[in-house]
């Protein structure tokens, strides 16, 4: 019986990782990463996705900070912010949510601020469904 059930969980998770993967959520590198996963770190994926998300987190609100500044300027700064959240998203194939980084950047670099508050809301939008689904596939 415990077999069965075993069996009936590894089938939902190997369906959510199909569905991520095919949605364009996630890509290989995501795979490179359980391939780094054995024995002696079992739970390797879900602590280097755990510092993912703490560190997205922090972020999250500094890019919301600046933006949020009547007197923000500093577009340069947002840059440095945009391109450590792009990095750590490649490192874990967060593919999607590269690509909306890469979008806010395009923004950024322009110096448009209304294009950059909306990146921002889509990128919150991307972050948070990509946080559910993963702590739905680490449950």
């Amino acid at each position: 019986m415990l077999g069965l059930a075993a069996d009936r969980l590894r089938a939902d998770m190997n369906r959510l990782l199909s569905f991520l993967f095919h949605q364009g959520i996630l890509d290989e590198q995501f795979l490179q990463l359980q391939q780094l996963q054995d024995e002696t770190s079992p739970n390797f994926v879900s602590e280097v996705v755990n510092i993912y998300f703490h560190e997205s987190e922090k972020l999250l609100r500094n890019l919301r900070s600046l933006l949020m500044d009547r007197e923000f300027s500093d577009y340069n700064k947002m840059g440095i912010h945009l391109n450590q959240f792009m990095g750590s998203s490649s490192s874990i194939g967060a593919k999607r949510i590269r690509n909306v980084c890469l979008a806010f950047r395009a923004a950024s670099d322009q110096n448009n601020r209304a294009g950059c508050l909306s990146a921002l809301e889509v990128l919150e939008h991307e972050y948070c469904f990509l946080k559910n689904k993963l702590h739905e596939l680490f449950q």
